[in-house]
């Protein structure tokens, strides 16, 4: 009879996986709102006009 083990993963390497793939998510986050206006430029988005000029004319 042939007995092989089953896959297993302790507590610590488990945590420590999760870890890591939260740290990932975030940090692409991050970047992609870092990079948002150069991403909004690849398609011709171009950012609004500030209506803070007029209220300083006045």
């Amino acid at each position: 009879m042939h007995f092989s083990p089953l896959p297993y993963l302790d507590p610590g390497s488990g945590s420590l996986i999760i870890q890591i793939l939260i740290a990932v998510l975030l940090g692409l986050g991050v970047a992609f709102r870092a990079s948002w206006g150069k991403i909004k430029g690849w398609f011709g988005i171009k950012p609004k006009a500030d209506d803070d000029a007029d209220d300083d004319a006045s």
